[in-house]
């Protein structure tokens, strides 16, 4: 039971997107009437598990409305904190966000009886350095990976065992897709460190850089598409918060010292990142403006997106030597007006490619902004 470690009132965070611990999930779910005023910190929403009516005995916050927290958000049952995703650590730290209880999804210990977080490491690491009680699924299905904490038998309050396939998020990449990712790989330096957003478009650009040489990546999350550079010797090392992907990338990633997962303190840090040179960041968006201003956040009046860790990369690349940010996006994403939040400000802009192009908006003034916009976008 559950209620061996977790207390009614209880504020609890579990491992998001891929490092989901879904059976510890159904089984909170299951048992929370029992469990009356918890909170639930939420991350990416794979598993859909949580529903609207889970929010009866639950009180359910998110820094994202990304996969089914879509549905829990327009059903009014979400509360969304739209801040950068550097902030994260700091505030679970201070008890801001309520980490009392930590789920994890770890892999089965290696011969020195160390764990690892398997798929994620981002926000876990300063949850489980503040929490009360970690709550354990061991699954056989999931790769020991080089993750900054690892985790013996005696750190755990209660722990099960599962074999399942851990949660997998596969992008479906077309003639769209590849025509950004063409332009915006072309804008990348040789020798460069590399952030992916979220997503099939900036998964695409790591997809398209198999002819580049003495990459390294240093990202929030990566997916499939590092596999390949990694095997090709174009990438020579990962330092990532979380794996987005699918077995490719898992079974990769298994024992493999290329790929470590950090925490988000780390991979988000401002001063870490401002030692990197040519830093390239490259994100997507929910739409972009024709001065440069970004909507990440909200599509037709529902949360689909976050702030993130957009912000934090996109003024690294900006400041970094021989770096820059990349914006991808549609064509038919490029609006006269958001019809959203500011998520990045007009005064971070970089280059913004779509599949018919890309506008450096570095040094621009707004009517130059606007005309090399209007030339990328669906209505040139």
């Amino acid at each position: 039971m559950l209620s061996d470690a977790i207390r009614p009132g209880d504020g609890i965070l579990w491992g998001q997107a891929c490092a989901e611990p879904q059976t510890l999930v159904e089984a909170l779910l299951a048992q929370r009437a029992a469990l009356t005023g918890c909170s639930v910190f939420l991350g990416i929403n794979y598993s859909g598990s949580v529903r609207p009516e889970h929010a009866d005995h639950l009180r359910l916050s998110a820094y994202c409305g990304i996969g089914h927290n879509r549905a829990l958000a327009d059903a009014g049952v979400l509360d969304i904190l739209p801040v950068p995703y550097s902030q994260l650590g700091g505030l679970i730290r201070d008890r801001r966000i309520r980490a009392d209880v930590v789920m994890v999804q770890v892999s089965p210990p290696n011969a020195r009886g160390e764990y690892s977080l398997g798929l994620a490491a981002d926000y876990l690491v300063p949850a489980m350095e503040v929490c009360r009680a970690i709550v354990a699924e061991v699954n056989d299905q999931v790769p020991w990976t080089w993750s900054e904490r690892l985790l013996k038998e005696d750190d755990f309050d209660l722990l099960v065992h599962t074999s399942r396939a851990p949660l997998q998020a596969p992008y479906r990449l077309g003639e769209l897709e590849g025509a950004i990712a063409g332009a915006a790989a072309a804008l990348v330096p040789n020798g460069a460190t590399v952030e992916f957003g979220i997503g099939a478009l900036p998964d695409a650009v790591c997809s398209a850089l198999g002819g580049h040489m003495d990459l390294a990546i240093h990202s929030g999350t990566v997916g499939d598409g590092v596999v390949d550079l990694l095997r090709r010797g174009v990438a020579r090392q990962v330092d990532a918060a979380m794996l987005v992907g699918t077995r490719k990338l898992y079974d990769f990633a298994r024992d493999n010292p290329a790929i470590r997962l950090r925490s988000s303190e780390y991979t988000h840090s401002p001063r870490v990142l401002e030692t990197l040179k040519r830093f390239v960041a490259i994100n997507s968006a929910v739409e972009v403006d024709l001065t440069g201003q970004v909507n990440g956040e909200m599509a037709r009046g529902s949360y689909v997106g976050a702030v993130g860790g957009a912000p934090d990369f996109i003024r690294a690349g900006n400041q970094s030597p021989g770096g820059l940010s990349i914006i991808v996006v549609p064509a038919a994403r490029v609006v006269e007006r958001l019809s959203g939040p500011v998520s990045v400000p007009r005064s971070d802009a970089g280059v913004v490619v779509t599949e018919r192009g890309a506008a450096d908006l570095r040094g621009c003034t707004l009517a130059e902004r606007e005309r090399r916009m209007r030339k990328i976008s669906g209505n040139s």
